[in-house]
């Protein structure tokens, strides 16, 4: 990239990455929110994605370490409480604890990292690695996948609402406050990053960024896949449905 794009450019460019790789486009999506998975596979989906929700309020708090800005702190730090709770709120985090519940783990399983793919673990740490190291420009670019949670999070509520007996509306809480906070979150992050990204290179630096985090996204659903859908390769230490409940 050698020529500066304008600012409503840049935001195309973006959205154009998300509709090319995020993770909705993966076939384990569309069994999951076609109510085509088995309780076990849902409950494997479950407890992975714990992992990666668990490490967000640590990636929010890295950004908010190297942010020199008050008012961007200020805005910024909503997020560690959305997810973490606070004395008025429970938090996502808590949230996405009670569906798990709800698929039968014992919370000191979920808790523990016990039963995590490699692929899971390898995904979310090399995410939290990329914020702590990159360029603050760049860790706020990467959580653009935000701009297309909406979307996603209104089908699979429906999808598996619709599908699964074994999933009540309770349960799917987490997912009922990410359908007004995620574009809140995302229309704060892309006008930062399109004001902030002023030069090619910075421009370029923030399309690779968000690549990346679809990158991220994606492999954990090919973990999921592979292990649990097709050809079905458990990892040893990981979860088995077939083992005693956790």
């Amino acid at each position: 990239m050698s020529e500066l794009m304008g600012p409503e450019e840049l935001e195309a460019a973006l959205r154009a990455i998300g509709a090319a790789r995020y993770h909705n486009r993966h076939p384990f999506h569309a069994l999951l929110h076609g109510g085509k998975l088995t309780k076990s596979q849902v409950q494997a989906w479950a407890l992975n994605r714990y992992y990666y929700q668990a490490i967000i309020p640590l990636k929010d708090a890295a950004i908010l370490s190297r942010a020199p800005d008050r008012e961007f702190r200020r805005a910024w730090r909503q997020r560690i409480v959305d997810h973490d709770g606070d004395e008025a709120a429970d938090g996502g985090i808590e949230r996405w604890l009670r569906l798990t519940d709800a698929l039968g783990f014992q919370r000191d399983y979920v808790l523990s990292g016990e039963g995590l793919l490699p692929a899971t673990r390898f995904a979310v740490e090399a995410y939290l690695h990329f914020v702590r190291e990159r360029s603050l420009l760049e860790a706020v670019a990467s959580s653009l996948t935000e701009l297309f949670a909406p979307a996603i999070i209104s089908e699979r509520v429906a999808g598996m609402l619709a599908s699964y007996d074994f999933i009540g509306r309770e349960a799917l809480g987490y997912f009922d406050k990410r359908l007004s906070q995620a574009p809140r979150d995302a229309n704060f992050a892309i006008e930062y990053v399109k004001r902030e990204a002023r030069l090619p290179h910075q421009q370029q630096a923030v399309l690779r960024a968000l690549e990346f985090k679809c990158d991220v996204l994606w492999a954990q659903l090919d973990g999921l896949y592979h292990a649990y859908v097709a050809p079905g390769h458990v990892p040893p230490g990981a979860f088995r449905p077939e083992e005693a409940a956790p």
